[in-house]
């Protein structure tokens, strides 16, 4: 058996309003998404996480690699996939391409196995996954947190016991922001907050410790990706733990990030960072120098399904009668991609999410609303043999 046909569809849809935050504003969501097909007609599927006609064209780019080889080999056909792309992909949208095939064909595996993903990655130390929101992104410019009690008060009626808000807007209003939210939440249900690498060194420095009493779970991405010493130096000035990731790649941007002591907690998206493959890989280099790692997530409900299974799998600590919390980020922004395209759905139950037990991701997609969403034709997309 091998694979036989890879498929790419980028999906838009238009939001009802637009939001923003400290670098860039949305106004629609566009993703792609890529199925792979065996030769006996089952298949898997994945996406990747980044500018959706670049990813397409990254699939493309790599799909003749991956066609003819036996999809129970993925960690053949990934090392296979880097080592073609390695003089001009070693980071960046191309390796989210390499992620989303990843992803596919472990959803495949597990199909044509019959086993879930956690099952394939080794098993599930957990059923269920504790998510936070993410939310409170600017809808308003002149006035941006407009929303924010409303938006707080919505989490907390549907059980959310963790949530991730926007800074970046400037010291002052984010102070503001945070007491403010705080305030509405109360200090039993956890509160991060996320810059997205808007500030220098020193202003990070100033928020973190005015905001220090405010009880912070962590301080995400509060300045840019390049600079591992200042992220280290930032970690001895504050309390709160720092996190960042997102923009890393492969186990060798993670080693840089924590040889640096840059980080508390990484945060690798695996749509991005090299896939399921890679992202056990990751696992493995956070376990072993005592890191936190918590995936960032952002597009559809695989992405989502990729987070459950991968982070049931991650080691509890040998020993402890008592276990820490295990989070996974559950986006909260208007999305029809994640709400419409995948079925079964996921539900919060008593503030947690159930790892799905079905075999692969243990999701399919709806294959009329890929069509309503998708921006050209099955055929246009297709690569076979």
């Amino acid at each position: 058996m091998t694979i036989e046909k890879i498929e790419t569809f980028i999906l838009k849809d238009k939001l009802s309003q637009s939001f923003f935050f400290s670098q860039w504003e949305y106004s629609e969501r566009c993703i792609c998404v890529v199925k792979v097909t065996a030769s006996n007609g089952q298949y898997g599927w994945g996406e990747g996480y980044g500018p959706a006609t670049v990813l397409e064209a990254g699939i493309k780019l790599i799909a003749p690699f991956v066609i003819g080889e036996d999809p129970l080999m993925n960690e053949v056909i990934w090392n296979k996939m880097y080592r073609k792309t390695l003089d001009f992909a070693r980071r960046g949208v191309l390796m989210a391409s390499v992620s989303a095939i990843d992803i596919a064909i472990w959803d495949l595996k597990g199909k044509l196995l019959g086993l879930p993903v956690s099952t394939l990655l080794g098993g599930a130390h957990r059923d269920k996954i504790q998510p936070y929101a993410t939310g409170f992104y600017f809808m308003d410019h002149k006035n941006p947190a407009r929303d924010f009690v409303k938006e707080a008060e919505l989490y907390l009626s549907q059980g959310f016991k963790a949530m991730k808000m926007k800074v970046g807007l400037g010291i002052e209003a984010d102070v503001k922001n945070v007491k403010m939210l705080r305030e509405t939440i109360g200090p039993d249900i956890k509160l991060m907050v996320d810059s997205n690498h808007a500030y220098t060194l020193r202003e990070a420095t100033e928020l973190s410790r005015r905001i220090e009493q405010y009880n912070i779970g962590w301080f995400e991405e509060p300045i840019s990706p390049e600079f591992y010493e200042q992220y280290s130096e930032l970690k001895t000035k504050t309390s709160i733990p720092i996190s960042g990731g997102e923009c890393e790649y492969t186990r060798f941007g993670f080693n840089q990030l924590i040889k640096n002591k840059s980080v508390d907690i990484i945060q690798p998206d695996i749509c991005a960072s090299g896939g399921l493959t890679e992202a056990k890989r990751i696992g493995a280099l956070a376990s072993a120098n005592g890191i936190d790692i918590i995936p960032h997530t952002w597009g559809t409900a695989i992405g989502l399904h990729v987070g459950l299974h991968f982070i049931s799998n991650i080691e509890s600590v040998p020993g402890r009668m008592y276990q820490p919390e295990f989070l996974i980020e559950y986006d909260q922004t208007e999305n029809a991609l994640r709400d419409k395209l995948t079925f079964p759905s996921l539900t919060m139950e008593d503030g947690m999410l159930e790892v799905p037990k079905r075999p692969g991701l243990g999701i399919d997609i709806d294959e009329d609303v890929l069509r309503k969403y998708s921006t050209c034709t099955i055929q246009e997309n297709t690569i076979k043999l």
